[in-house]
């Protein structure tokens, strides 16, 4: 790895640790002196007919390297975010959970998929949707091409189960808001779906229904968002199925003005 990108992450880390302490960002200290890992600097050991080859390449370094660098950055960051919620105790839902869920998916989704919060097999897993809404969820993105495996992060509002899969309080969605805010800024998605209500409310601070808020889009910090139903009402609810099908038709419409390439279904 680079001197550079060891600075880049170095300062991605600290940003992080401000957002997630809720305080200005500041650099404590000096910052460390980085350097080059000897098999990926090319100038140290490249002959001297190559030098100009070298140097009028972007940085040395090719494309798919530049992404593999930026890969290792973000993934960088995203794990220490992933160890803080790990680690943490802001709030009672640390006392009864098995395991917290921090989110999974690519390091540069296209969609970040923000559900409520795990239930009972996400909490033994430590995986976001991994129960049977998780299935129904696998399978409404597929109808439009997405995936957590390709193209989407999943993450949830609160990142540990509350009991009984009650609603998360006010005061444990607070204790968790800056874990999701930090994920936002690290993945930089092209749009956010929303499953749900207490998913939607939460992130754009609003008390309107899901009735209201379901098919629209809206901005958050300048990323566009919709909501939908949440897979677990879909279940419970068969009406629903054909109403949440038109809210993905629309978020499909919208992916494919803004992300050139994308082919939906």
């Amino acid at each position: 790895m680079r001197a550079e990108d060891k600075k880049e992450i170095y300062g991605m880390l600290q940003q992080i640790d401000s957002w997630i302490q809720g305080v200005p960002s500041v650099t404590f200290g000096s910052v460390p002196q980085f350097t080059d890992d000897r098999e990926n600097s090319r100038e140290h050991d490249a002959p001297s007919s190559s030098l100009h080859a070298s140097v009028t390449e972007s940085s040395g370094f090719s494309d798919t390297e530049q992404k593999k660098d930026s890969d290792v950055s973000v993934q960088d960051a995203l794990d220490n975010v992933a160890k803080k919620i790990r680690e943490c105790q802001r709030c009672g839902l640390a006392k009864t959970r098995k395991k917290a869920v921090p989110g999974m998916g690519v390091v540069h989704p296209t969609v970040l998929v923000i559900g409520e919060g795990p239930g009972g097999e996400e909490d033994i897993q430590g995986l976001p949707f991994v129960g049977p809404a998780g299935q129904l969820l696998d399978k409404m993105l597929a109808a439009i091409n997405l995936s957590r495996h390709s193209n989407c992060f999943i993450a949830n509002i609160v990142k540990c189960r509350p009991p009984g899969n009650r609603d998360p309080l006010p005061e444990e969605c607070h204790a968790c808001r800056s874990y999701l805010d930090a994920q936002i800024a690290i993945l930089k998605p092209r749009l956010i779906l929303c499953m749900g209500r207490v998913a939607t409310q939460n992130l754009l601070q609003t008390t309107l229904g899901i009735g209201q808020l379901r098919g629209k889009f809206t901005e958050y910090n300048g990323i566009p968002c919709m909501a939908t139903y949440h897979p677990s009402a879909l279940l419970r609810n068969q009406e629903l199925k054909r109403p949440a099908w038109e809210d993905l038709k629309v978020f499909r419409e919208r992916l494919q003005q803004i992300c050139p390439g994308y082919e939906g279904h």
